[in-house]
């Protein structure tokens, strides 16, 4: 895929079981230069996920048989392929739960063609960064911030980290001890549009809960009335 142009070639797997739609957004996305193979539901979804390597999953939740939320935590049980919901559910609850699960953007039906290849085109630049740009690995006590692997360390071991959260952290590792906005964290580590207000949020939380299990300890602070910083000491 060619990284100045992020959808030229992209492989997008598009999971949904309205027909009219799913062949009114492969047209669109193939307008835009994107390959694409669709899926009607979860399990042929997964099928065509593990056999196709696709570059970004669209996936709406509400499929019949096995739902889409149980594709997302398959998706990030076994791999880290950038994952875009798309339902027809405008509930924050939804939405929390969407993102808890690891989605990386997140949008409610019906959306128009230009906002969907916005945040696609979004979610691509960011989860597959120009591999010419010099390589560095950011380091905070016993963490790694590999930004040209994309790849997070601590230990030695790999951090199970979605791309959101993986850009949260390499932002805030960059300056240790400095209060970052949320404004300027969403601008940072979050596909462009729009998003409901507490994205920043939950990405973090989930950040925090994963840096944890790992062993690191409290190394998010939150600042009030301002957002997040990384301890300066580990």
């Amino acid at each position: 895929m060619n990284p100045g142009a992020p959808t030229v070639g992209a492989l997008a797997l598009i999971v949904e079981d309205d027909e009219p739609l799913a062949r009114t957004l492969e047209m669109i996305l193939r307008a835009a230069g994107f390959r694409t193979e669709r899926a009607g539901d979860g399990s042929r979804a997964l099928q065509l996920w593990r056999a196709a390597a696709p570059d970004v999953i669209l996936l709406d939740l509400g499929l019949p048989g096995m739902d889409g939320s149980e594709v997302l935590r398959t998706v990030r049980e076994d791999g880290d392929t950038p994952v875009v919901i798309l339902t027809a559910r405008a509930e924050e609850a939804d939405e929390l739960q969407g993102l808890g699960l690891g989605a990386d953007d997140f949008l409610v039906k019906p959306v128009s063609g230009k906002r969907l290849l916005a945040h696609l085109r979004a979610v691509l630049r960011r989860a597959r960064p120009d591999p010419s740009a010099r390589a560095e690995v950011l380091r905070h006590g016993a963490i790694e911030v590999d930004l040209y692997r994309v790849e997070a360390r601590y230990g030695g071991e790999v951090l199970p980290l979605t791309p959101s959260e993986f850009r949260i952290l390499a932002h805030l590792t960059e300056a240790p001890g400095r209060a970052v906005s949320r404004n300027e964290l969403y601008d940072s580590a979050l596909p462009e549009g729009e998003a409901f207000d507490r994205a920043v949020d939950v990405h973090v939380a989930n950040l925090r809960r994963k840096l944890r299990n790992a062993g690191t300890g409290d190394l998010i602070e939150t600042v009030r009335g301002v957002g997040y910083r990384l301890r300066e000491r580990p």
